[in-house]
């Protein structure tokens, strides 16, 4: 007697996977394992940002007793890059090789130049604390900042270009929600890794620590690549016509709906970060709070963020417009500016946290929202260009936020008389012009975005879908 034959249990591993957040980003073509072995260039970039921007600050200005304006400028240094990324993402897919890779050259080089910059960059910090060495050591600290920056701007400009060329349409919402998640793990793993390891400073150990993140970053950024892009020396041909970067920019901005959508990218990329360097002065200040509570400000920010990106792949999924989710984002932020605002007034640090993490959801959904908006008007001939287009924006518009946060709050403390004697409200007007500023940036941001909502690329709108409906000023709740 045959007995029926039952299915077979799946494999812990395929459970394993199908767990996961963004399981139904893969595809027959690009499945779950090799699309997370994609994501780690961004772990690796994500670990090169806290560097410059948060480890390297603390250890330059407290234990090597750097000028701050000068560790300023030197932070400011791989900003100097970000407006050529459109550049070189037109230059990743018009890459002539033999070989017949496009992107995997521009992620390879990237990857030598934020290893070197990290290699060399202790031993210049080390100079810079000592007299007779303060200039080879800037000089040697200037090029070590500059080489990493350029290096993560490459092989995150050219690496988001290769997903795009990989990923499925249908699929690359969830897509570009797990590669930015993978950035914001890249930057928990090495506040949390680095910032212990260096609790006990010594100048041997920040060379050791360093140079461990320059060896990580090469392993983790071979693993990405290795086998990722198929060679079709077609379309890398040397004798091949292709246009020109000026032919092409011009022609991608010529459309008055791209020219649009940088403009709404940049003005919200610097609403989101004027607030970046002065949240925790903002509570420790104004609230009262220790440091390990303000720490906590930037830990609910984090866990804002990854709130919004896993929320982002989730509403993209279901057919949300990119444009629509990057409007809400902007929504949510002015409101969560309006918490953090008056949080003060008010004496309550459950606002100011609660404002930290709504400034987090808000920054996910617009950033994932106008990152997938830049990947569906690219095609596979320009997908670096438009993409490069997007993180030249949105990086060095939010540079620019953040410098100008930072004066407009000292420049307005430093008018009306900003003092040791000054009252806590005297003292919170420089904190509160930046947020209120914040807010209005946000408001005009989604006045820029709100006509682009709904409208169709490739075909009519259906005008009675609720998402073709515009997106802006008068849906704004009152």
């Amino acid at each position: 007697m045959n007995r029926p034959v039952r299915p077979s249990p799946p494999h812990w591993t395929a459970l394993v996977f199908q767990m996961l957040p963004f399981a139904d980003a893969a595809s027959a073509d690009l499945p779950l394992p090799r699309l997370l072995r994609l994501a780690l260039f961004q772990v690796s970039v994500g670990m090169a940002m806290v560097l410059l921007n948060g480890t390297l600050n603390r250890v330059m200005v407290v234990e090597l007793g750097t000028p701050t304006w000068l560790v300023a400028l030197l932070i400011a240094v791989p900003l100097l890059v970000a407006p050529f990324r459109a550049l070189i993402g037109h230059k990743s897919d018009t890459h002539r090789s033999v070989l017949g890779w496009r992107r995997v050259p521009y992620i390879w080089f990237g990857t030598l130049m934020q290893f070197g910059g990290l290699a060399i960059m202790p031993f210049a910090l080390l100079l810079l604390d000592e007299a007779k060495d303060f200039n080879i050591g800037l000089l040697g600290a200037t090029a070590a900042f500059l080489l990493t920056g350029i290096g993560f701007h490459v092989t995150q400009t050219a690496g988001l270009a290769l997903a795009t060329d990989l990923a499925p349409e249908d699929k690359r919402p969830r897509a570009v929600a797990l590669l930015y998640v993978m950035l914001l793990i890249g930057m928990m793993f090495a506040a949390f890794v680095i910032g212990g390891l260096l609790a006990d400073y010594s100048p041997t150990k920040l060379v050791q620590v360093i140079q461990g993140a320059a060896v990580l970053t090469m392993v983790l950024n071979i693993t990405a690549l290795w086998k990722q892009e198929a060679r079709n020396p077609q379309v890398t041909a040397p004798d091949r016509e292709t246009p020109t970067f000026s032919e092409l920019w011009q022609a991608f901005v010529k459309d008055g709906r791209n020219a649009r959508l940088l403009t709404a990218i940049g003005i919200g990329a610097a609403g989101f970060a004027m607030q970046d360097a002065l949240l925790e002065p903002y509570g420790g200040e104004i609230l009262g709070l220790s440091v390990g509570a303000t720490t906590g400000l930037t830990g609910a920010w984090a866990l804002g963020s990854l709130m919004g990106f896993m929320a982002s792949g989730r509403f993209l999924a279901r057919g949300w417009d990119p444009l629509r989710l990057a409007g809400l984002g902007l929504v949510i932020g002015i409101n969560a500016f309006l918490l953090v605002l008056f949080a003060g007034p008010f004496a309550a640090p459950l606002m100011l946290y609660a404002g930290a993490l709504t400034i987090g959801v808000g920054l996910g959904l617009f950033s994932v929202g106008t990152l997938m908006e830049a990947m569906n008007i690219a095609r596979y001939e320009t997908a670096g260009l438009a993409l490069g287009a997007w993180g030249a924006v949105q990086a060095t518009c939010a540079g620019a936020g953040i410098a100008l946060g930072g004066l407009l709050r000292d420049g307005v403390a430093l008018l009306i008389g900003h003092g040791a004697t000054a009252s806590v409200a005297t003292r919170a007007a420089g904190y509160g012009t930046v947020y209120t500023l914040e807010i209005a940036l946000l408001l005009v941001g989604l006045a820029a975005i709100g006509p682009l909502v709904g409208r169709a690329r490739d075909h009519a709108p259906d005008a009675d879908d609720p998402l073709n409906q515009p997106f802006g000023l008068r849906e704004f709740p009152t």
